[in-house]
Parts: structure tokens; sequence; C-alpha cells
């Protein structure tokens, strides 16, 4: 079971990834070119939040039952656990709370054009986030793509 959560939650990524470009992209040109907020354009950063939401859920099942994640003593010295037990989890976490607070603030904006720069800000600031602490292969974390 742990090894199918693990490809699960390494291929969920790129589907994170691109619902959470298109969310960006869509709340960028929108905000740039001052269009109306549709509920097109609503579903389309649910639709990246809830996907966020479904990848932590994942991650938090394969964090309790991963052989990398470790609190004995020494773990902080050891790269490839302090970046499981750690690092990975905790900015995780965070970007996916900016990615929250972000679609609740521009729901509550009155603006159209208010609604997509919030959008765009705090799901930029997650997917940034995200791309910093993914075990990406050329980061040496015993990895791979998928």
């Amino acid at each position: 079971m742990y090894s199918m959560l693990k490809h699960a939650h390494s291929g969920f990524r790129w589907l994170v990834l691109v619902l959470l470009v298109i969310a960006i992209f869509n709340a960028y040109t929108k905000w740039q070119n001052r269009k109306d907020y549709t509920s097109s354009d609503k579903k389309k950063s649910l639709f990246a939040m809830i996907f966020t939401h479904i990848q932590l859920l994942i991650g938090l099942v394969l964090y309790f039952m991963s052989p990398l994640v470790s609190f004995q003593e020494g773990f902080m010295k050891e790269a490839i656990t302090r970046f499981f037990t750690i690092e990975h989890t905790t900015i995780m976490v965070l970007a996916i709370a900016v990615i929250t607070i972000g679609y609740g603030k521009a729901k509550r904006k009155e603006d159209d054009s208010q609604k997509f720069k919030t959008t765009f800000i705090y799901y930029l600031i997650g997917l940034i986030l995200i791309l910093v602490s993914i075990p990406w292969p050329f980061r040496g974390l015993g990895t791979g793509w998928f």
C-alpha cells in the first residue's frame, strides 16, 4: 500500500501543478484585461485548491507510513530524513494554507479585478513554495519524476 500511495502522491503532483498554473494564468490575464469574474473563473481556482488538499491528505497518510520520516536521535543530520520529516511537510502545509487563504480572500472581494489579483498573488506564492519543496530528482533526495 505504501508503494501505491507514494506513486499516486508523486504522479498527482503534476495534476496539482497544472491546475495551479491554469488558475494563476487565468487570474493574471483576466486581472490585466479587467474581465468579469465568472463561475468558470471561480471553478478554476476552486479545483486547484481542492486538488492541493487531496494531495495534502495523501501526503499526510504517507507521512505516517514512510520509512523516510523519523524522529530518532540525529535525524536532523541526515539530509533525506530531515527533508521528508521537517522541510517538505512544513513548506507544503504552508503553501496549501496560503492557497486556501487566497481563495477565501478572493471570494470575499467585491471588485472582480481584486478577486483576480488576490487569486494571482496567493496562488503564485503557494506555487513557488510547492516548487521549492518538491523532492525533484536533481536534488539528490532519492526520488524520481513520477
